[in-house]
């Protein structure tokens, strides 16, 4: 089988020989996915991701292409088509994954298995429309590992449910549930551009070593807003105002750095969504870039130190 030359297979590679070179690494063939079938699904890709322009030059569409998830496309797009073997494959790789990252987010071995469980039905296609299985498989592009992407559905899947239970809770609750500061809604997958690294690497040289320090020692130390608050000499509600606060401005400021380096808002707000375990940064080196950052929190333990040893 060779995939037929056309102004469509012109934007699909570099070369008659190119095609064929991607649907060989993608191995979609083991799954019933033809050469022509497939140059659509890459086609329909590219398109979503240049939607502005009229055509893509071949060295631009070969870089793209080989920036993509081959294996985990096919294998995704296969499923979503309802081949068995796919399906085997996928259960075989990700089932257990699906319950171990369920089982993360809710902290509870009973809710875990009904999320994990409900998300493998959408994976599946238990919905019909139009005569057709819908499977939220079709939504995988590729542009990150198709376990990211799985990871993001997953938390939003949990984020929404948790939303219809509780609309209001306080940060401290959220916490505890797995869901803070998630993004609102994210896009089903994750996109690790090189240019997103730079402009976060910018946003968060940026910020005061306090700052620097309130993030890490959230997110990465996993301290509880008790602690922190500890540390700093603070009430909790302004520490987590504080977070509140840094999030939002991260997120836009790192918005605006996208789009300043040429992305269109729909772009830069699908880059916002990788999943940081995609990209190519050390998240603590940057949130703890200088000395006062660690200092800060060293004088502060030591004050709480003496003041305690004096109520003692």
């Amino acid at each position: 089988m060779s995939i037929q030359k056309s102004s469509r297979s012109a934007q699909f590679g570099d070369g008659g020989n190119a095609p064929a070179a991607l649907y060989e690494r993608s191995c979609a063939g083991l799954y019933g996915i033809s050469t022509e079938r497939f140059a659509e699904i890459l086609d329909e890709i590219l398109r979503k991701n240049f939607p502005h322009n009229a055509s893509v030059s071949p060295e631009r569409t070969a870089d793209f292409h080989a920036q993509l998830h081959l294996e985990e496309l096919a294998l995704a797009r296969a499923c979503a088509a309802g081949n068995e073997r796919a399906w085997q494959d996928f259960i075989s790789r990700y089932r257990q994954k699906l319950h171990r990252m369920a089982l993360h987010i809710t902290r509870n071995g009973t809710h875990a298995e009904e999320l994990a469980d409900s998300l493998f039905a959408d994976l599946y296609g238990v919905g019909v429309r139009d005569g057709v299985r819908v499977s939220k498989l079709v939504s995988y592009t590729g542009r990150g590992s198709l376990e990211g992407w799985l990871r993001t559905v997953m938390a939003q899947e949990f984020i929404n449910r948790y939303r219809k239970q509780k609309r209001t809770v306080s940060l401290e609750e959220q916490t505890e549930e797995g869901a803070q500061f998630t993004a609102p809604i994210p896009a089903p997958e994750s996109v690790p551009d090189r240019r997103l690294e730079t402009v976060t690497d910018e946003a968060l040289a940026e910020l005061s070593s306090e700052d620097r320090f309130t993030l890490a020692a959230y997110f990465l130390d996993g301290r509880t807003l008790a602690e922190i608050a500890r540390i700093l000499g603070l009430h909790e509600s302004s520490v987590s105002r504080r977070l509140d606060r840094l999030a939002t401005a991260l997120r836009k400021r790192i918005l605006a750095g996208l789009r300043s380096l040429g992305m269109s808002h729909a772009q830069a707000t699908e880059a916002l969504e990788t999943d940081v375990r995609d990209l190519q940064l050390n998240l603590r080196a940057h949130l703890t870039q200088d000395s006062s950052a660690k200092a800060f929190p060293e004088r502060r333990i030591s004050d709480q130190n003496d003041r305690d040893g004096s109520n003692g």
